[in-house]
């Protein structure tokens, strides 16, 4: 436990990982990739936790289920909002996706983006994975939320990266 919170202490910084013309890059890339679909994905990067949340044992899954809360990604017209979740110090990535993908996406293929990330994250090159995890998130939105000719873009969530 005592490694945990040191490695969430002594966390990389999510600033030097994701400098701003690189989270310009990422919210341009959401938003041509929702051009394709109704959907809304969502990027937030996190170096760490708070020592008290690491300490009751939280996880990058269950802060990833605030994050979504609390950025409002459920609060889609359609229920089609997805979260792509980075928590620095565990080296943990998370999807949390809206009900509206109950029954469509499978967790092997949510978990088949993640793995995508990992990939070109353990090689030191976090734009470009981000980059690909979302490019794999909107062809599987697209799959199921196409956008129709004609369809009007209504932006529900913001496309900036949040960094928290």
């Amino acid at each position: 436990m005592m490694r945990r919170v040191l490695k969430h202490l002594f966390a990389p910084s999510a600033k030097r990982l994701f400098p701003e013309d690189a989270l310009q890059r990422i919210a341009a890339l959401i938003a041509a990739s929702e051009a394709r679909h109704t959907g809304e994905i969502c990027f937030a990067v996190e170096p760490n936790l708070h020592p008290r949340a690491v300490l009751a044992g939280m996880g990058a899954q269950q802060r990833a289920r605030e994050v979504f809360a609390r950025l409002g990604v459920w609060d889609t017209r359609a229920n089609n909002g997805v979260l792509l979740y980075l928590l620095l110090a565990d080296h943990r990535i998370e999807i949390v996706a809206d009900r509206g993908f109950d029954d469509r996406v499978s967790a092997e293929q949510w978990r088949g983006v993640c793995q995508l990330m990992e990939e070109r994250m353990r090689v030191g090159e976090p734009e470009q994975a981000v980059a690909q995890a979302v490019t794999a998130l909107s062809d599987l939105i697209a799959a199921h939320f196409p956008r129709a000719e004609g369809d009007v873009d209504r932006n529900e969530l913001p496309d900036v990266p949040h960094l928290l």
